[in-house]
């Protein structure tokens, strides 16, 4: 069972550290795109984009620790911890 728990934290961690870098990769595409000259319109979607992938991502890592946490016996899983300070909003 304890390999099993170290196989949800480490999942997590890579969970967290994807949707950390998901909304970043946006933002550098867009900022080619807009360097490039081309199209304003896509570059302001990607920008949006990036802004709701990195608010979205914020609730799943969320639920995602909460049950990470349960998996691990803490059956008292709320978390009142601030998660935006992941994705740095």
């Amino acid at each position: 069972m304890e390999h099993e728990d170290n196989v949800i934290n480490e999942l997590l961690r890579e969970i967290a550290g994807l949707i950390n870098e998901y909304p970043r990769a946006i933002e550098r595409r867009a900022a080619v795109i807009d360097a490039t000259g081309k199209d304003p319109d896509l570059v302001d979607k990607l920008v949006k984009a990036a802004d709701t992938m990195r608010d979205s991502g914020n609730l799943y890592l969320t639920w995602a620790k909460h049950y990470a946490a349960l998996a691990d016996g803490n059956t008292d899983a709320s978390s009142d911890e601030d998660e935006t300070e992941d994705f740095d909003i």
